[in-house]
């Protein structure tokens, strides 16, 4: 080893020996706690010391450092984060939403690296790039064999720098210098009239002043597209930064009111957050879709809706993450990102569904148990409940792919036949013109032969499980007419699926070439026409005696 890199593990250890006394000096009361962690971070340099000094192989300490470290985190939550220096870019993207870079998304595949997306009007989209599109290298570094993790990081970097890259189209290599830019992604990739009466805005992450984007997209339905009432998409949205979530309550409740509460156990992170402008739309009819993938600030702003009685929740159980994080420093330019608090919404509820704090016997967790399951009571009266997510006030099943279409995504096959259809199309014209014909369909099917595709369905993995607990018992033998005329009755075949899920094929590929030709709004626009969740919502908003019912507690 370096001895240079002896050093910095070195200081790296005197740092953590010095802030542990130091920390046991001003907190007497802590004094045995402080004690034991004094000791045991005593007996962890020795052995890294003696590891390093005497192990068999040459070791490498920075390795054995993080590995340790990652593991000491596991036994907390998920969402206490370790950022070595090199990562910390990607915490200041999830808070900020920006980055240094080209503005594409890419993937593994074989054994390059694809663009699955490219947004609107940064240096990916500008040079031409399209999703599909085979990246070979960057600037001479081959990426053969790459991870999409290390060529994300390839591809970041400074705005202003450059980068050469050679790609593959349609089996011809071509080569692209881009330089990067300050890639900022929307947070409102769509907003827009559902009809004349209802706006929509599709509402996907809480970062730095997404508040803006909000507050616009609000105005101008409101005062220029004539809205009369809102849907507010909060679906898929992983939640962000707290104080955004409370001015997003804002454009709908009037200032002095609390939205949420943190408490912990460093006092320092206990806060209470209120409203403190005037809202843009008081009164407006509001509807809330959420779903099991809106979390943490989703949830304080349809959890604060829901309690104040200002909006009607639709959709499905929210994920159940009322935790705060907090990054803090650490030396040589590291951060963490640690759970300081839980949040409370204006009911007084919480809204985490997983105990963290009391892991079972085998170290796994489990939910809130329904013994520990609080009542509570909006502003209006009505009973919600705390300890696992945002229950809405009308359940609506998301739309469901079955196990045919689903395979169809999973396995790309979609995406690849996309690639191939929009270079072999013209560009329609408008969103509404674009149609997948039944044409289009047979030459997917025949797509789909070409690639080998195949799948088993859930019936047929389950024969395979019997057949295989009947050879284990030695009934096999005896059985296999029986167990021949059931796979004959279970077995599926592409024509009988393309045909059976017919429009669900065309959806799948008409969206994914909503994408491409139109970019997220596009694809987003798409999938309004046929969501069943929006289209309740709809009608819930526009039903002004039942959004008003909703809204009041039961009569007895």
């Amino acid at each position: 080893m370096s001895s240079g890199k002896r050093k910095k593990i070195i200081v790296i250890s005197l740092a953590l020996v010095t802030a542990a006394l130091t920390y046991g000096f001003f907190a007497g009361s802590q004094e045995s706690k402080d004690f034991k962690l004094t000791k045991n971070l005593d007996i962890y340099i020795s052995l890294l010391r003696e590891l390093n000094a005497f192990y068999v192989d040459e070791i490498d300490p920075e390795k054995l450092v993080s590995t340790s470290i990652a593991s000491m985190l596991q036994t907390l939550d998920p969402y206490t984060v370790y950022y070595p220096e090199e990562e910390t870019g990607d915490l200041d993207f999830m808070t900020t939403g920006k980055y240094g870079g080209f503005g594409s998304l890419i993937r593994k595949s074989g054994d390059y690296i694809l663009v699955t997306n490219v947004y609107r009007g940064f240096p990916a989209d500008v040079n031409g790039i399209k999703p599909g599109d085979l990246m070979l290298s960057i600037d001479g570094i081959s990426l053969k064999d790459v991870s999409s993790d290390k060529a994300s990081a390839m591809l970041k970097g400074e705005p202003g720098t450059e980068a050469e890259i050679v790609f593959r189209r349609n089996g011809e290599e071509f080569t692209k210098r881009l330089k990067r830019e300050k890639i900022s992604i929307s947070a409102v990739p769509y907003y827009g009239m559902i009809d004349d009466n209802t706006g929509y805005i599709r509402f996907t992450n809480f970062t730095q002043n997404c508040i803006s984007e909000v507050k616009d997209a609000l105005v101008d339905l409101k005062e220029k597209q004539g809205a009369e009432d809102l849907i507010l998409d909060l679906r898929n949205n992983p939640g962000g930064l707290v104080n955004e979530a409370v001015e997003i309550v804002n454009l709908f409740i009037k200032p002095g009111q609390e939205v949420v509460s943190t408490r912990g156990r460093a006092k320092q992170y206990d806060a209470v957050f209120r409203t403190n402008k005037n809202p843009v739309a008081a009164e407006m009819p509001l509807v809330v879709l959420i779903n099991r993938s809106s979390a943490s600030a989703s949830e304080i702003v349809d959890g604060a809706l829901q309690d104040l009685d200002r909006g009607v929740i639709v959709g499905e159980r929210s994920y159940g993450k009322g935790l705060v994080q907090v990054a803090r420093p650490l030396s040589y330019k590291a951060e963490v990102k640690i759970t300081t608090a839980k949040y409370y919404i204006p009911s007084g509820r919480c809204i985490q569904a997983v105990d963290f704090s009391h892991p079972n016997e085998d170290g796994s967790v489990g939910h809130i148990p329904d013994s520990l399951i609080k009542t509570f009571k909006t502003r209006n009266g009505r009973l919600v409940k705390d300890g696992g997510g945002i229950i809405p006030d009308i359940t609506v099943p998301s739309d469901m792919l079955n196990r045919f279409t689903s395979e169809l995504y999973v396995q790309n096959m979609v995406f690849d036949f996309a690639t191939k259809y929009f270079w072999s199309h013209p560009e329609p014209s408008t969103l509404d013109s674009l149609k997948v014909t039944d044409n289009d369909l047979n030459d997917f099917s025949t797509f789909l032969k070409e690639r080998n595709f195949g799948y088993k369905t859930n019936s047929e993995a389950a024969l395979d499980k019997l057949v295989s607990v009947a050879k284990d018992e030695q009934l096999y033998n005896d059985n296999i007419p029986a167990l021949d005329s059931l796979k004959a009755g279970l077995s599926h075949n592409l024509e009988k699926d393309m045909m059976s899920q017919k429009r669900d094929v065309t959806e799948l590929i008409e969206s994914d070439l909503a994408g491409r030709y139109f970019y997220d709004a596009g694809m987003v626009k798409y999938s309004l026409r046929r969501d069943t969740q929006v289209m309740e919502a709809v009608k819930i908003a526009e039903d002004r005696a039942r959004y008003t019912a909703l809204l009041q507690p039961p009569v007895n």
